[in-house]
């Protein structure tokens, strides 16, 4: 059944892990060496995993912490948008860029895992809807509207509420994901926008 149809995991955080573990041996996200073709200590994705596992497609989590916002922020999220799309390229023969559905298919049916981009955290964009435009423009797909914390114009699950669900400005980040086609990733949110439909921007 995994040969016909591909299992997709939506969400590996292996760009941030190799981006930490160069900055913790004085180093940052552009020295990171690749070398998924076997097992690291303290990783939990490598090539043969992968291949065993039956992954089809996969959406490399560009995370940022909560701690970091505004430029920091908008940093680290290129950084491992960067970071993420050298990955793909050094390993031409497992991976293939995926921007669409089509993609997902035609890089599947070649035998490698399509590649995906997703930001799990809402303060990457820095309250702007420029930044998340040029995210979709790099090929991020999804972004998590928030993570452990509240980002200003979205409430998180594991934070107190402050902006009732979503602003008028979360409402118009929700309206032009779903105009560029992004998916609202809905994760970490509070529970509020979820139970009050009213509080979510209908699509147009």
């Amino acid at each position: 059944m995994l040969g016909r149809f591909p299992l997709i995991d939506g969400h590996n955080d292996l760009p941030w892990a190799l981006r930490d573990r160069a900055r913790q041996h004085g180093g940052h996200a552009s020295q990171v060496v690749f070398n998924l073709e076997a097992p690291a200590g303290g990783l939990h994705t490598d090539l043969p995993r992968l291949a065993a596992g039956g992954i089809g497609a996969q959406f490399w989590s560009v995370y940022v912490p909560a701690s970091l916002a505004g430029d920091g922020a908008v940093t680290a999220v290129l950084e491992q948008i960067d970071l993420a799309r050298r990955m793909i390229v050094r390993y031409p023969e497992a991976f293939g860029i995926a921007l669409t559905a089509d993609d997902v298919e035609q890089v599947f049916a070649s035998g490698r895992v399509a590649s995906l981009l997703g930001a799990e955290g809402g303060h990457a964009i820095a309250g702007s809807l420029g930044v998340l435009r040029t995210l979709y423009a790099l090929g991020v797909r999804y972004l998590t509207l928030t993570h452990n914390a509240n980002v200003g114009w979205a409430d998180s699950a594991t934070d107190e509420p402050q902006a009732g669900g979503l602003t008028g400005f979360g409402r118009d980040v929700v309206r032009e994901m779903q105009r560029i086609g992004m998916l609202v990733d809905l994760s970490h949110v509070s529970r509020t926008p979820c139970g009050t439909c009213s509080t979510w921007p209908r699509p147009r």
